[in-house]
């Protein structure tokens, strides 16, 4: 590939780089750091929790980070950890209640960077942006098998 493939890289980790800054802007009012908010977030999208390890694999930091980090949310009262069920080595992280309202602005906060963002992008330039990228996802999901990080 010619250099197009190394511009096309580094725009991508350019632009996660900047929409991160921004949500972290956005978001410092709140007391949220980038680790808070994107832990918060991962937590979310696990209706019945998920384990502080795969939690710690999807974020990409190392499990005795996400346990401090965890301390700190249980601390602010956002996230509580139980015993697992099937294995009392396994701590399984659940949101509790009052992060509803945290949940609800991190989405809102998301959402209006994204549509500001986007806002100059003709659709169909966006159509033919999300194919390409939702193949390349694919590719990237068979390349990369069971690696999280």
């Amino acid at each position: 590939m010619n250099g197009s493939g190394d511009k096309f890289g580094a725009l991508l980790l350019d632009i996660q780089r900047f929409m991160r800054s921004i949500m972290d802007r956005r978001l410092k009012p709140l007391g949220l750091s980038q680790a808070k908010w994107r832990a918060l977030l991962q937590i979310s999208k696990f209706k019945d929790g998920i384990n502080q390890t795969e939690l710690a694999a999807l974020t990409c930091v190392e499990t005795p980070t996400m346990a401090r980090l965890l301390d700190r949310l249980q601390k602010d009262g956002w996230v509580k950890r139980y015993d697992s069920p099937t294995d009392r080595r396994v701590k399984i992280v659940r949101l509790l209640k009052k992060a509803d309202s945290v949940m609800k602005i991190i989405g809102k906060t998301a959402n209006d960077a994204r549509d500001e963002l986007l806002s100059d992008i003709p659709p169909k330039d966006m159509e033919s942006l999300i194919h390409t990228l939702e193949k390349m996802r694919t590719k990237a999901e068979r390349m990369q098998k069971n690696a999280v990080c």
